[in-house]
């Protein structure tokens, strides 16, 4: 029996039709679900909303086994950020959005026929060559194109490098027979399409989806688009279905788990609706307090971590991100989590540069009818170098000592220190929050000498800071 593939358009479709509803939490638990349906694809919506959707992607990338799929737009920038936001999944694939109706390249795309040709010419080639990326090429509206456009679309998209072709009946406006006459066409035109995979995406405006995709298994498609919840797309239900009751008489075969889809598609559905018992982002600034503090749960969703990380000062990467949320998870699970311990976990998980600078060495001298004096000893590219200065304190002392020895000066905008353990050997924990450049950088110390906790810290950030100019550099 020929194995076909399903690749799922929840979150894509559907999902971008509820935007602003469905939160990180629900996204991650729609990918869960339909991983455990065994869905050859998974297919995220665009990335329309900066770190949050690429956090989205680099968290579904631990999780989804098969094949998790990102859209682009018809141009390079969007390509190379698609492709950076999934390249960390285990079979990631690049989604080539290309309109090819007369209506969508004018008023989509903002393009001429001759222009969408070389975008899909140079793009494809960029995937393959430059990225090495698996390629799947949507040919968007194709049953109200041009005939010999598209033809010359779906030419050029093979030519590239396309490892799969997709032909979109987008309107909606196909009998499934016409549908099937369509695909004829277009592979009789264009020969090469039948080197690739050929996939469909069936309208279901005339509640003929299910029906058109029967037609095309016989016509050599091996990928179906299905979506849950998504009125314009073939049902993911109803796919199964047809699989489950006519799969034999087809002689078609695919990995979809037939005995629970109607269980995952009702979770699905249910989490389509939107969170639940979840603190929104847009709430943590009226429950916050004039002090800037705030208590946050493990109910509390990726948005609203990021809006309390934001409030703390930080702008953080999407990698630190999902770093911070996962270890925010973590200590959620056992406490409610203040903006102390949110500071904490900032200064503990992101940004963990590699040591420019290493402590060697700290002598301090300090009482109460002589000024506090630091000798810091530090050690940088296998060469100590040393500062010698005092303060109003002896961690002011080393703050200024390390100042000495770099030329330069940070500006300290938050230092705190407390007990981890109890007695008279308690071990101390520091944190420091250095300003360079108008950005925030938080390191954590830890030492059994309170003022070898605080100069561990500094030396954290420092180094940090140290990282980024070295890679902007």
């Amino acid at each position: 029996m020929k194995k076909i593939m399903i690749a799922d358009a929840t979150l894509r479709s559907g999902a971008a039709a509820a935007d602003g509803v469905l939160g990180f939490k629900e996204k991650i638990g729609i990918i869960r679900q339909l991983e455990r349906l065994r869905v050859d694809v998974i297919e995220t919506a665009p990335l329309r909303n900066g770190k949050s959707d690429v956090l989205l992607l680099h968290s579904a990338s631990s999780i989804v086994s098969g094949v998790l799929s990102c859209p682009a737009d018809l141009n390079e920038q969007s390509l190379r950020a698609a492709w950076d936001a999934v390249k960390g999944a285990k079979h990631p694939r690049l989604h080539l959005l290309a309109p090819v109706s007369t209506v969508q390249m004018e008023y989509c795309a903002h393009q001429k026929p001759p222009a969408v040709l070389e975008s899909i010419r140079t793009l494809t080639r960029i995937a393959r060559e430059e990225l090495n990326a698996e390629l799947e090429v949507s040919l968007l509206d194709a049953t109200r194109a041009e005939p010999d456009f598209l033809a010359q679309a779906a030419a050029a998209a093979v030519e590239g490098g396309a490892d799969i072709l997709t032909l979109c009946d987008s309107a909606g406006t196909l009998f499934p027979m016409e549908f099937a006459a369509f695909i004829t066409r277009l592979t009789e035109a264009v020969p090469q399409v039948k080197s690739i995979t050929l996939s469909v995406e069936c309208s279901d405006a005339l509640h003929m989806a299910t029906a058109s995709a029967a037609v095309c298994m016989n016509l050599g498609v091996t990928q179906f688009k299905a979506a849950i919840q998504a009125p314009e797309l073939l049902n993911l239900s109803d796919l199964a279905d047809l699989l489950r009751l006519k799969g034999r008489s087809l002689d078609v075969t695919a990995n979809l788990d037939m005995t629970a889809i109607h269980k995952f598609v009702g979770i699905i559905a249910e989490l389509m609706q939107g969170p639940r018992n979840v603190s929104p982002a847009s709430e943590l600034a009226e429950e916050s307090s004039l002090d800037g503090s705030f208590r946050l749960s493990q109910n509390d969703d990726m948005e609203s971590v990021a809006s309390a990380v934001s409030r703390l000062g930080y702008e953080l990467s999407a990698d630190d991100l999902g770093k911070v949320y996962e270890e925010f998870q973590r200590i959620a699970s056992k406490k409610e989590i203040g903006s102390k311990d949110l500071d904490a976990i900032v200064a503990t998980v992101a940004v963990q540069a590699p040591p420019v600078y290493r402590l060697k060495s700290f002598v301090i001298t300090s009482g109460n009818i002589i000024n506090a004096m630091a000798h810091v000893i530090l050690e940088k590219d296998n060469e100590e170098v040393q500062g010698l200065c005092d303060g109003d304190g002896p961690v002011d002392a080393a703050f200024r000592s390390i100042e000495s020895i770099l030329g330069r000066h940070f500006e300290l905008d938050d230092f705190k220190i407390s007990a981890v353990t109890e007695g008279q050997e308690a071990v101390g924990s520091s944190v420091v929050r250095l300003r360079s450049n108008g950005k925030l950088y938080s390191g954590k110390g830890v030492s059994t000498d309170i003022i070898g906790a605080a100069i561990r810290a500094y030396l954290n950030a420092l180094n940090k800071i140290c990282f980024d100019e070295e890679e902007k550099a």
